[in-house]
C-alpha cells in the first residue's frame, strides 16, 4: 500500500506523510510534536510506525518541532549537510558584540596576560633570566553575526512550539523508570538544542532509500542553506513534493515528469501580495527567483512545463494573508483544461489547520 497524507501546509506549519511497503517517512517537521501526533491520529497514521525524518530545509516552518520528535521516537534525520549546520546554527546563535564591549573584552585579555606574565617571573626568581614570549587568546575584531529576520507571527509560533516541546519532554522525561542510567539519560533541549538520536546525510542529485522507499532529492531555488525537493518511488509509483521555490527551473521541471501525483506551490495571489500588509522588503523577498510561486507561476508550469500525467495535483503552501484558496484553485484549473484525461490531475488544495485526506495508491 501507498500512502500520501498531507499534515499540514503554510507559513505556519509543513509537515506530509510518506507510506510506502513497510516504511512511513515524516517529510519536514514544522509543528510542534504534540500537533504533529494529534495530526497524525486525525489522519489515521501512527506516529510510533515513523521510521525517519526527512527535511527539505532549515527555516522555522519547517523544523519547529524536529528535535523533540526526533528524540521521543528515537529516528533518524535526514538532511543535506548545508541544512544541517544551518539548522544548528539557528538553534545556536551567536551572541552579537558592540564596539565597547569588544574594547573591554580586549582589555581584559591584556589585564589576563599581564597577571599571567608577572606570576611567571615570581616563580622564576633566583633563575637567570630568559627571554620570554607571552602568548594568549586574539583579541579580532567582533563579528556581528545575526540570525535571519523573523517576522513577529513566526517569533511567536516559535515560541509556543518551543513551550509545547519542552512540555512533551518533561512528559516523555517522568516516563523514565526509576534508577535508569544516567548515561542513557536523552539531554534535555535546554541541555543541548541540537541533539538528535542519528542524524543521516544526503545530497541533491545523489538518489538514496529509506527502507521501502526510493528518494530522489533536487536542488530548488530558495532562499535558504541548501533547499530540496523530492520524488518518492515506491512499488511502482512516483510521488514528488516541491515547495519553497521561486521558480521552476529546467532541473525541477525534469523531475516532475511521470508523476502519479504532485505536490506543488501556489503560494501567493500577485495583486494581494503587492497591496497586502507585509513590508516591502518581505515582499520583494517572496517575489524573487528565490522566493515562493504565485498562483500564476504555478500556473505557468502546469500549462507549459507539466506533462498532465499524474492523477493528484495538490496546490499547497497557500498564504493566509496573500492568497485565497479558491484564487489558487481557479488559475489552476484554467491551466489543467488543456489535458484531457478522465484519470488525471484531480485537483485538492492541502490547508494549513487540518490534515488531508490521505491518497491511497
Amino acid at each position: 500500500m501507498v500512502r500520501f497524507t498531507v499534515l499540514a501546509s503554510g507559513s505556519k506549519g509543513n509537515s506530509t506523510v510518506v507510506t510506502g511497503g513497510r516504511t512511513r517517512i515524516l517529510v519536514d517537521a514544522g509543528l510542534s510534536c504534540r500537533e504533529l501526533f494529534r495530526r497524525m491520529k486525525l489522519a489515521g497514521e501512527e506516529p510510533e510506525t515513523l521510521d525517519a525524518i526527512l527535511i527539505t530545509h532549515e527555516h522555522t516552518d519547517h523544523i519547529n518541532g524536529l528535535a523533540v520528535t526526533a528524540r521521543k521516537l528515537g529516528i533518524p534525520v535526514y538532511f543535506t549537510e548545508g541544512t544541517h549546520r544551518a539548522w544548528m546554527r539557528w538553534l545556536t546563535p551567536r551572541r552579537q558584540m558592540t564596539y565597547a564591549q569588544w574594547l573591554e573584552q580586549c582589555r581584559r585579555q591584556a589585564a589576563e596576560r599581564q597577571a599571567e606574565a608577572d606570576a611567571g617571573e615570581l616563580s622564576a626568581a633566583g633563575e637567570p633570566d630568559e627571554e620570554e614570549t607571552v602568548t594568549g587568546p586574539s583579541c579580532d575584531a567582533p563579528e556581528a553575526v545575526s540570525p535571519d529576520p523573523v517576522s513577529p507571527e513566526m517569533a511567536r509560533l516559535a515560541a509556543e512550539t518551543l513551550i509545547e516541546d519542552l512540555q512533551a519532554e518533561a512528559e516523555s522525561a517522568a516516563e523514565l523508570p526509576a534508577g535508569a542510567a544516567n548515561e542513557d539519560r536523552v539531554p534535555s533541549r535546554k541541555e543541548d538544542p541540537t541533539w538528535l538520536p542519528c542524524v543521516e546525510y544526503f545530497a541533491a542529485g545523489e538518489p538514496f532509500e529509506i527502507g521501502d522507499i526510493a528518494i530522489s532529492p533536487f536542488t530548488i531555488p530558495h532562499d535558504a542553506a541548501d533547499p530540496v525537493g523530492f520524488v518518492f518511488r515506491v512499488e511502482g509509483v512516483r510521488m514528488a513534493s516541491a515547495t519553497d521555490l521561486g521558480y521552476v527551473p529546467p532541473n525541477v521541471k525534469a523531475q516532475l515528469k511521470g508523476l502519479d501525483l504532485l505536490l506543488i506551490e501556489s503560494n501567493h495571489d500577485l495583486e494581494m501580495l503587492r497591496d497586502g500588509p507585509y513590508p516591502w522588503s518581505v515582499k520583494q523577498r517572496v517575489l524573487s527567483r528565490v522566493g515562493h510561486l504565485s498562483n500564476e507561476a504555478a500556473a505557468d508550469f502546469l500549462q507549459n512545463g507539466y506533462d498532465g500525467q499524474a492523477a493528484y495535483v495538490i496546490l499547497a503552501h497557500l498564504s493566509e494573508s496573500n492568497n485565497l484558496p479558491e484564487l489558487a484553485r481557479v488559475t489552476a484549473e484554467r491551466a489543467l483544461n488543456g489535458y484531457a484525461s478522465l484519470l488525471a490531475n484531480r485537483l485538492l488544495l492541502a490547508e494549513q489547520h487540518q490534515p488531508l485526506e490521505s491518497i491511497y495508491f
